[in-house]
């Protein structure tokens, strides 16, 4: 018998300073069974950062050829294309050729800066890419804040984002390895 999903229910209020953006989302998120707490609060910290009303999450984590996190325009073309872990070139390639943006998000601590040195060349030809690294420390915090029900309200500002609940709030500051060049 194969295990289910697990549904988090989401009340999101975010307060985008950096981009003009406020806005409270509704959300359901459904967890992998081999997905834990921190992989799946991370999702949820890619769509704060990029959050609008087309940003969806995909029908699941195995999908082949579909983003876990995406925007399409209103003729069904991918604007963004959101990836997470440390995906490998040949990926990220077929990821870039099909959408306007790819954003991956690595989360694995120690290894990243070992991934990033031997990927880091290949995957700087790609300029509608941004890699996206959210440090150890914040990644176990996001992880905590997980609770099947979950109000969370999201300050961002100057790149540095808090992220709080009714008993706890964490300041997380991504580090974007590689951006996006126009």
């Amino acid at each position: 018998m194969a295990l289910k999903a697990t549904v988090f229910k989401v009340q999101l209020q975010i307060a985008d300073i950096d981009r003009g953006y406020y806005q409270d989302h509704t959300l359901t998120i459904a967890q992998h069974p081999s997905e834990n707490n921190e992989r799946m609060m991370v999702r949820l910290l890619a769509f704060m950062i990029n959050a609008s009303n087309n940003l969806t999450f995909s029908k699941g984590m195995s999908v082949e050829d579909e983003p876990e996190l995406c925007q399409k325009s209103l003729c069904g073309e991918i604007e963004l294309w959101i990836a997470f872990g440390q995906s490998d070139e040949k990926w990220l390639r077929k990821a870039s050729g099909r959408a306007k943006q790819v954003q991956l998000f690595t989360y694995a601590g120690r290894s990243v800066p070992i991934w990033w040195q031997q990927n880091q060349q290949a995957l700087e030809r790609y300029r509608n890419l941004t890699i996206w690294n959210i440090p150890e420390g914040s990644v176990t915090a996001l992880g905590q804040m997980a609770a099947r029900k979950m109000s969370l309200q999201c300050n961002i500002s100057e790149g540095q984002i808090w992220l709080s609940d009714a008993t706890s709030s964490i300041m997380i500051e991504p580090v974007i390895l590689k951006e996006f060049a126009e």
